[in-house]
């Protein structure tokens, strides 16, 4: 098999480089995926080369073969200056923050934020002298009026978590940049086969690997790609000071994840796109709450910078009592009820945001549920949902 150069590497269309990025048999005695490499101590051959720390790795906290596929995958997809890993995606949340915020910084966060970045936002932030306030995710060009002279950073999502508000993220990038603002966004939810977040001018660019990356519900994994050269080097720095390591299994199992990416995802998109219009026409659900739809208030910011949607999104019922919803869920039987998403697997989650939302005031009338639609046969899923809607209706 002949090795590629960079260069015609770069023009292969996406579905191959995803199936080759980050191996290379001649490196791997032949084999078709690069092993797993365990290590901690790396064994110099003499001091002269010990003191230079001339080798390609020098400690098990630097990274290692295993590791290093994962990123030149992750590089390709992204498009960025450089990515690093972290053993969560939460923890590709917050290390972003800990790179680029100092103390009397400001930093302005959605308020569709993921709700553990959140938490991070409320309880670590202020300890490290960094003001924090929250804005409204419609905000788009106006986000220039929260600016203040110590605006260090942006937080963006889109959609945004639980409720799935679009953001003008072309806008926002603009008027950030104007101001020499950086803009930092989690993007999960689309990753970069559905949206090039460098493309637009997002300077940090988050993925939860645990969803998509990895597809299989069996690994816990975070990636963060740097837009320039330069915060790549600060991105770095830190994550080596804090010493962010993760398991070599680990990006073995996310690197094979990746080679379905592509595939899995084009099957969930219109997986998930069939559901909230099952759902849409139930008289049960108030409203679907899914870009991609036309009637979505998002819709058109979607249509115009995104080029496909995952199969996460979230309904709304009309006014039930919480009895009624729990007889629906817990007699699911396709469905399970857990907090993550983008496996194989089909899930439905209960949620209230109204609590902790606090720029924007969520007018939901009845309860609301997440769902994330698998690889599942849709008329099963179907079936399952409209025994749960008769459970529900039952327990009125």
């Amino acid at each position: 098999m002949k090795k590629l150069s960079p260069s015609a590497f770069a023009q292969l269309r996406e579905k191959t480089r995803l199936a080759l990025a980050g191996r290379d048999p001649a490196d791997s005695y032949g084999f078709v995926n690069p092993p797993i490499v365990r290590g901690s101590t790396v064994i110099y051959p003499n001091m002269e080369d010990f003191l230079a720390r001339k080798a390609r790795y020098t400690y098990g906290t630097q990274g290692n073969p295993t590791i290093d596929a994962l990123i030149a995958a992750l590089n390709t997809m992204e498009g960025g200056a450089g990515t690093v890993v972290c053993p969560s995606g939460l923890l590709a949340c917050t290390l972003p923050m800990l790179a680029t915020l100092s103390s009397g910084d400001h930093f302005l966060v959605t308020d569709s934020v993921y709700r553990p970045t959140r938490h991070f936002c409320d309880k670590v932030l202020p300890r490290m002298g960094v003001e924090v306030t929250y804005y409204d995710p419609a905000a788009g060009a106006d986000i220039a009026k929260l600016f203040k002279p110590n605006t260090r950073a942006v937080w963006t999502e889109a959609p945004g978590s639980q409720t799935f508000e679009m953001q003008d993220i072309p806008a926002i990038v603009a008027a950030a940049h104007a101001s020499d603002i950086l803009v930092l966004m989690d993007n999960t939810w689309a990753t970069p086969l559905f949206f090039d977040s460098h493309k637009y001018g997002v300077d940090l660019s988050i993925q939860a690997g645990t969803k998509y990356y990895a597809g299989h519900s069996d690994v816990l994994i975070g990636t963060i790609s740097a837009r320039t050269p330069e915060l790549y080097r600060q991105l770095r720095e830190t994550w080596e000071l804090l010493g962010v390591i993760i398991a070599p299994e680990d990006a073995f199992l996310t690197l094979r994840g990746i080679r379905t990416m592509h595939i899995r995802l084009k099957e969930q998109m219109p997986a998930g796109i069939e559901m909230a219009n099952w759902f849409a026409a139930r008289p049960e659900v108030a409203r679907v709450m899914h870009p991609a739809l036309p009637n979505d208030p998002g819709h058109d910011l979607w249509k115009r910078d995104f080029t496909g949607a995952s199969s996460l999104f979230a309904i709304e019922l009309k006014p039930v009592a919480q009895k009624a919803v729990g007889a629906m869920l817990d007699g699911l039987t396709l469905f399970g009820m857990g907090a993550s998403w983008g496996g194989y697997e089909s899930l439905a989650l209960p949620f209230d945001c109204k609590g902790y939302r606090t720029a924007t005031e969520p007018d939901f009338k009845g309860p609301t549920i997440r769902f994330h639609i698998g690889l599942e046969d849709l008329e099963d899923l179907k079936d399952d949902l409209d025994a749960g809607f008769a459970r529900l209706r039952a327990a009125v």
